[in-house]
């Protein structure tokens, strides 16, 4: 081995001449070693030399490895080391690159070495603070070369002692494997260290004299066991087990190399048997992941307390094990809401979701996986009592429970499986020996549980049949019988066996053994099977032709295609088979397989949705034909195909389920070239379905485009609800944005890791077809129509130039829509053009209009201008008004979004004079508008809600702004019926939109004449009217806010174990029929049917602040005896009631700040999350004064409790918007922000920021927000500043918080990993 020159000094000077000198002559005269350290001592102060000197260790290593391996020798430099004269830790680098690789030759020496190891490794403090600390780790860096081997730049000293300390046991145990020859099977057949010199032999060298050969091998064995006892004792010693923490955990890749050789050590190494001191057991659990040598030892019994709060999953006192998840149980139903649609894929947000409570809750996967599914058939159990409305069903809701739940949970067992935790990544079909992770592991048992929650598992009736299949589906496997595909083509109820009752358990497992969560080893499941397997028929009677007869080869004829519709496809063969068909058949068979996917599969195919979604599509832009040669679009072509697909998927439900499958922005994508080709293109060429209905060019653009409107929101101004420096909330769902997000989509699933994982799980076939990025550019009609669009929201009408193309359109147009109107005069013209008429006869106009949709589209907002004024001048009747307008969208259905977005901007200007809504001029709501207003008081009453006046004077007439009457009278032509379906989807919440927005009482008008209309919608018409109250009185919203915590807390209870939770919260829908009439709805689901009507999202947060410090001071109150209360009044109480109460009451917090949470996150996203931490909190420490939660006559307890309460709540609010890891799109922006909010921290505590809170608040939100983010999400702290982290560190420190501030440091990563292994040494924590 090469020596290492001195730093500094050269071996030929006199100063190091004399020294070897003197060591020499010491040597031969047997000199006392305290005596030669005195003059060696003086020389190097005469010298002007500090001490210790790494020089001199550097010598005397050199003086004894080999030539003076002697015993005297090795006294010289231990005397060195007692006096300090030379650096431990740099004598311990020199000698073990020295005495390890020779060890054989010379076993005394390695004994030795191993000997000042144990005396001089633990014992660092001397050396941190010690003169020359960054020389000294610089030369040991240098020594080891410990940057290239570990790869990581030594920006500080405390890296390198982090390296050094890990390098040594490394070393020791790679030299132990090779003593007993296992170093050959390990993974890499060798060391990474120097632990055999390579032209060793087998004399021995040692110059200790008198070992025999039979001693020396005896020694060699010997030392083997010490080595490996010194690794134990590494690991027990407190400080050097957490300095290899931090190796662990912020040098993953080496860590892995390390542990994968100790465990070999530990499974077949004699010399680790035969220590006395350390079994392979206690080896293998001193190093175990599961070990927490980080964790906190909280100091007093008040932190104690909170930390089991936290832990105590599933012991929540009276609010249930259901508590812990009501998080899930609110996202779910938000989800439900079928008025908004979302960019982003419900199965990533709820992975993240779930993923943030199982680390905040800190549960096992087994119960977050149980309380997952406990809370989707919650969701299911809640709408099956639910008010029959416009608004997305029991189909939404099990595409919830059996398709996108399963999916998340998918996402979480494969980020175990594929991220090394296990042996090997499992991406494909099971087989018998492959490894299994923990995870897939709970999974099962948590679904085994689900046989205690049977009241949950009741499927709903249109369903049961389904349940029922799946359930004979296992016991026709323990049967013994083949289950193929077409087995229940055509079974009947009276085919089914006795007791082969199905439940949403049998369904659930199907759909996990479908996407290879689980395998049929779940069918021998203790109960799953509850009849008897010899009752299985053997055949079926009169089986229908269906799903086996289509993948046998059999053709698409009618019968077939009519049962393939109203039956889910069982297998992903089926589904591709009848893709292929739409792909590539004749084209009368691309339109029968269109209406087969567009059927049962799409939307109750669950165990296939996934698939089923991205084919439809993919085929919604199909190839251009090889032999095509035409000038316009090939979509032209694909007409009657394609309009079969726009109709099948326009559905409340097919919308929402694209949506929760986060195909919106693909979906928008393959929609804008469909509207652009058949926008541009004149109504001259028509096709005849089988139906016998015709169809035109307008009517695939109407579908398309109408379909297109509804994946956002069109009739809302495009700047609502901005708030900040943010994004707009709620609004951002633009063209623009969903190409953006599309694009994006592309990229990472090509990109991205996660992205490749979950396209191996999809079929070959679904890749879609374009992966070009795309924008507005592309669509220049679209564009120019959506330019317009915003025109007419922004501003009045202007620029119609008579003559012009666009006002012979717009007297078309009028002509066409008030031909039947019987008037003397001239005829209507636009108010914006010449008093002139063009000219065109009635006879003509339906030539003149048969011209491409886009050029109609550009001329509506002028025709519904002139004829709202006419309307408005009393020359055209309200009733001819509708019928004019009913015929414009039946002449063009894709009309109605300029309709919507023309009297919507009119309404809001509010230029037109009322509409009296007498029953004479304009249909009267007279007959049940008392009774909805009463009906809307009277469930305000009993949910707990007090709105101060709600007039309506029944005396005077009702009465609407002109545009809105309108837009309500033409609604109201539509009759309800399948075929008008698509248009009262796209205009009722637009409808909503506007009457929510409108002065009270329009709204209730509105409902009142849609009641009337649609008697049995009642209940969901009421409960939309309810938005109204909420969006323009500011305090009932509080109100309900305040509800939502004392129902969920049960605070209107005594006791502390009183009801609340989910139950409470949520009820059992927005309504039932039940003892005849609507009962009060739950707050829960009032507030989540309200909370986008929010006008100002910013005051939300600090509502929400507010009514959560005030649920601790009624926690407190309520959940504590009379007497103990009396005691409090005296602080010197108020931390000695009993921790039974203390630990109630922090449970009930924890509940509070949950809900608070989840209010903000659901309510404004991670904007609202992201002002939260940035502004609101820090504000609030500084601006709230003492009267607020100084604690009052409860001392210090409501401070206390309060800090906690909000340091849960910005914490999980943080996990809720940015995610635990990195995974999320928001989680970019988190550095930033936790970063300054780090820093306010650490100025605060410093005295930096003065702050106008409790102390005991801020010390408890202080203590509690960087213990979670340590214990829940250490992750974050990797991202921010590592300076801003050895400030609240060292602030920490101040407070006497070392195991605190230790802790942050060692989650900090590697920038921090230095200064953590500093601060372990100093506070020997």
């Amino acid at each position: 081995m090469m020596a290492v020159a001195p730093v500094g000094v050269g071996f030929g000077s006199r100063t190091w001449d004399g020294v070897m000198d003197l060591t020499k002559s010491a040597q031969e005269r047997n000199m006392d070693p305290l005596m030669w350290a005195m003059h060696v001592s003086s020389s190097l102060t005469s010298a002007g030399l500090s001490m210790p000197s790494p020089e001199l260790a550097n010598l005397l290593v050199s003086h004894i490895c080999w030539a003076n391996n002697l015993p005297i020798a090795w006294k010289f430099l231990e005397k060195a080391l007692t006096l300090g004269i030379v650096p431990p830790l740099l004598v311990l680098a020199l000698l073990s690159i020295r005495v390890v690789p020779n060890r054989k030759r010379y076993p005394a020496a390695y004994r030795l070495y191993m000997e000042l190891l144990k005396r001089y490794a633990f014992y660092l403090p001397s050396i941190i603070h010690g003169p020359n600390y960054p020389k000294i780790m610089e030369s040991i860096n240098h020594v080891l070369d410990l940057s290239q081997i570990f790869r990581l730049k030594p920006s500080e000293p405390g890296l390198v002692l982090v390296e050094f300390v890990f390098s040594t046991v490394w070393e020791l145990l790679d030299a132990s494997l090779d003593d007993e020859g296992l170093l050959e099977i390990t993974s890499e057949n060798k060391s990474r260290w120097a632990t055999r010199n390579q032209d060793m032999k087998v004399d021995n060298y040692d110059g200790f004299q008198g070992k025999s050969t039979e001693n020396q091998e005896v020694m060699q064995k010997m030392n083997t066991v010490m080595a490996i006892e010194i690794i134990g004792d590494f690991f027990q010693n407190k400080v050097t087990s957490r300095i290899l923490y931090l190796a662990r955990r912020n040098m993953p890749v080496h860590w892995e190399s390390f542990i994968q050789n100790l465990q070999l050590l530990a499974g077949k190494s004699n010399a680790l048997r035969n220590s006395k001191n350390i079994s392979p057991g206690s080896l293998l659990e001193l190093t175990a992941s599961t070990r927490r040598v980080l964790s906190r030892e909280l100091k007093t019994s008040s932190q104690q307390r909170f930390h089991a709060v936290i832990a105590s999953a599933g012991q929540c006192h009276g609010t249930g094990f259901s508590a812990l998840w009501l998080p899930i149980d609110l996202f779910f139903e938000d989800a439900m809401d079928g008025s908004q649609v979302t960019a982003a894929s419900t199965v990533e947000t709820l992975t993240g979701l779930v993923k943030a409570l199982q680390a905040l809750n800190l549960t096992s996967w087994k119960d977050t996986f149980l309380g997952l599914w406990l809370a989707v058939l919650r969701l299911i159990q809640r709408e099956r009592d639910s008010s029959e409305g416009p608004v997305p069903r029991i189909d939404t809701c099990l595409c919830m429970l059996l398709s996108i739940t399963p999916l998340a949970i998918l996402n979480i067992i494969e980020e175990e499986e594929c991220s090394g935790e296990v042996d090997s990544c499992f991406t494909g079909p099971r087989k018998e020996k492959q490894p299994v992770g923990k995870r897939r592991q709970d999974l099962v048992a948590s679904l085994q549980q689900l046989d205690d929650y049977q009241s949950l598992l009741i499927p709903p009736l249109s369903v049961s049949s389904l349940a029922n299949q799946a359930a004979a589906k296992a016991m026709m496997f323990l049967s013994g019988l083949s289950v193929g595909s077409g087995y229940f083509d055509g079974i009947s109820l009276n085919d089914m066996p006795m007791g082969c009752s199905g439940t949403l358990q049998h369904l659930i497992v199907e759909a996990c053994i479908a996407r290879n969560v689980l395998d049929t080893s779940a069918y021998l499941w203790p109960g799953y099977v509850k009849g008897r397997t010899n009752q299985m028929p053997r055949s079926i009677s009169g089986q229908m032709p269906g799903w086996s007869s289509l993948v046998k080869g059999s053709p698409l004829t009618p019968s077939m295609i009519s049962a393939l519709v109203s039956i889910p496809a069982s297998s992903l063969a089926e589904i591709e088979k009848i893709y292929e068909i739409a792909s590539n058949g004749s084209n009368d068979e691309k339109i029968s397989a269109a209406t087969v996917l567009c059927g049962a599969s799409l939307v109750r195919g669950w165990n296939l949705q996934e698939h089923i979604v991205l084919f439809i599509t993919r085929l919604l832009s199909p190839p251009i034909p090889t032999d095509y040669s035409g000038t316009e679009s090939h979509l032209i072509t694909y007409g009657p195909f394609l309009n079969v697909l726009l109709v099948g998927i326009s559905t409340v439900d097919t919308v929402q389920i694209f949506s929760l499958h986060g195909l919106v922005p693909q979906l928008a994508g393959m929609l804008m070239p469909i509207c652009e080709a058949f926008g541009s293109c004149a109504p001259n060429v028509s096709w005849t379905l089988t139906t016998g209905e015709e169809i035109s060019t307008h009517t695939v653009f109407s579908n398309a485009f109408n379909l297109l409107l509804k994946l956002w929101r069109f009739d809302k101004p495009p700047l609502e609800h901005v708030f900040g420096d943010v994004p707009p909330v709620g609004s951002h769902l633009t063209p623009e944005y969903l190409l953006m997000v599309r694009n994006l989509q592309l990229v990472s699933s090509d990109s991205s890791p996660i992205g490749q994982s979950r396209s191996k799980r999809l079929s070959r076939l679904s890749t879609p077809s374009a992966r070009e990025p795309i924008n507005m550019d592309s669509f220049p009609k679209l564009k120019q129509w959506y330019r317009q669009h915003l025109a007419c929201i922004a501003s009045t009408l202007s620029g119609l130039v008579p003559g012009t193309p666009v006002h012979q359109i717009v007297d078309s147009l009028l002509t066409m829509m008030f031909k039947r109107t019987n008037r003397s005069g001239p005829p209507m013209t636009p108010t914006s053009g010449s008093n002139q008429s063009s000219g065109t006869g009635v006879d003509d106009f339906a030539l003149r209009l048969k011209i491409p949709a886009w050029d109609i589209l550009e001329a509506i907002p002028f025709v519904l201008d002139a004829a709202l004024t006419a309307c408005g001048h009393g020359t055209l009747s309200p009733r001819e008004l509708a019928t004019g307008l009913k015929d414009l969208a039946d002449f063009l259905p894709a009309s109605l979004a300029t309709i919507v977005s023309y009297f919507s901007a009119e309404v809001t200007r509010g230029l037109w004079k009322p509409a009296s809504m007498n029953g004479t001029d304009w249909p009267s709501p007279a007959l049940n508008l008392a009774n909805i207003v009463q009906q809307i008081k009277k469930i305000l009453a009993a949910t707990g809600v007090d709105v101060p006046s709600l007039p309506v004077d029944g005396s005077s007439p009702a009465t609407l702004p002109l545009p809105l009457a309108a837009f309500v009278s033409l609604t109201i032509t539509y009759k309800l019926e399948k075929n008008t379906e698509r248009i009262l989807n796209l205009i009722g919440p637009c409808l909503n939109n506007l009457g929510t927005g409108c002065p009270w009482p329009c709204m209730p008008i509105i409902v009142a004449l849609w009641t009337q209309k649609v008697k049995r919608w009642g209940d969901f018409l009421v409960f939309s009217a309810f938005r109204t109250v909420f969006h323009h009185n500011s305090d009932a919203l509080v109100q309900l806010l305040r509800v939502c915590f004392t129902t969920t807390l049960g605070l209107n209870s005594c006791s502390i174990s009183s009801n609340g939770g989910v139950g409470a919260l949520l009820g059992h829908g927005f309504g039932s029929h039940f003892y005849g009439g609507m009962l009060p709805v739950a707050p829960g689901i009032l507030y989540l049917r309200v909370h986008r009507a929010v006008r100002n999202v910013m005051f939300m947060a600090e509502e929400i602040l507010s009514l959560l410090m005030q649920s601790v001071k009624d926690i407190v109150r309520s959940g504590l005896p009379q007497e103990k209360l009396e005691k409090l009044k005296n602080s010197k109480y108020s931390m000695k009631y009993g921790q039974v109460s203390l630990a109630a009451a922090m449970t009930r917090v924890k509940l509070a700040a949950s809900l608070g949470a989840s209010i903000v996150w659901i309510t404004g996203g991670s904007n609202l999350v992201q002002s939260l931490i940035k502004e609101t909190l820090p504000s609030w420490f500084i601006s709230v004064q003492g009267s607020q939660l100084n604690g009052g006559e409860f001392g210090g307890m409501v401070a206390m409790l309060g800090g906690y309460a909000l340091a849960y709540f910005a914490v999980l609010s943080g996990t809720f918007g940015w995610g635990v890891d990195s995974t999320k799109a928001a989680s970019k922006r988190r550095p930033k922000i936790l970063g300054a909010h780090l820093e306010f921290l650490a100025s605060a505590v410093d005295g930096k920021i003065s702050l106008g809170c409790n102390k005991a608040t801020w010390r408890a939100y202080v203590l509690g927000f960087v213990s979670l983010m340590v214990g829940c999400t250490p992750n974050w702290m990797e991202e921010v500043d590592v300076e801003v982290l050895k400030r609240l560190s060292k602030a920490l420190k101040q407070w006497n918080e070392e195991e605190l501030a230790v802790a942050l440091l060692g989650v900090g990563g590697v920038a921090a990993m230095g200064a953590a292994a500093e601060m372990i040494i100093e506070t020997g924590c």
